[in-house]
């Protein structure tokens, strides 16, 4: 299955969609054992916001 630009969804500017997302970016200068952490994070974030409610914490 391909995307099609109009399949895109665009996020605002500093949304914790983006900002999550970003942390990405910081994993070449961490040890690889830190990974999981960041990884879980952004999991965190985006599934809070998937389901509706920003910042909660399971």
């Amino acid at each position: 299955m391909t995307t099609e630009p109009s399949d895109v969804v665009e996020t605002p500017a500093g949304s914790p969609i983006e900002s999550a997302v970003a942390e990405l970016d910081g994993l070449a200068t961490l040890p690889v054992e830190d990974h999981p952490a960041v990884f879980e994070g952004i999991h965190r974030v985006l599934r809070d916001q998937l389901a509706g409610t920003p910042g909660a914490h399971a």
